[in-house]
């Protein structure tokens, strides 16, 4: 199915969580936010959380510094 995550069309397979696509993206161990069409998805709700097509996937990286 089509997706996009930060502006950009992505495909991934039917039925895929966004624990899934955090996996797929390679972004296991990172801090970050996460909305799915303008709404915050939650860290606990990874898992329960499925995709669907024409979704619209903002996923924003914590970085620290001083």
């Amino acid at each position: 199915m089509q997706i996009q995550v930060n502006g950009t069309p992505t495909t991934i397979p039917d039925a895929m969580h966004m624990s899934d696509l955090i996996d797929h993206l390679g972004l296991t161990d990172r801090r970050l936010a996460v909305e799915v069409n303008r709404e915050l998805v939650p860290r606990s709700r990874f898992g329960e959380h499925e995709l669907r097509s024409g979704d619209s996937v903002e996923i924003i990286h914590a970085v620290g510094g001083g």
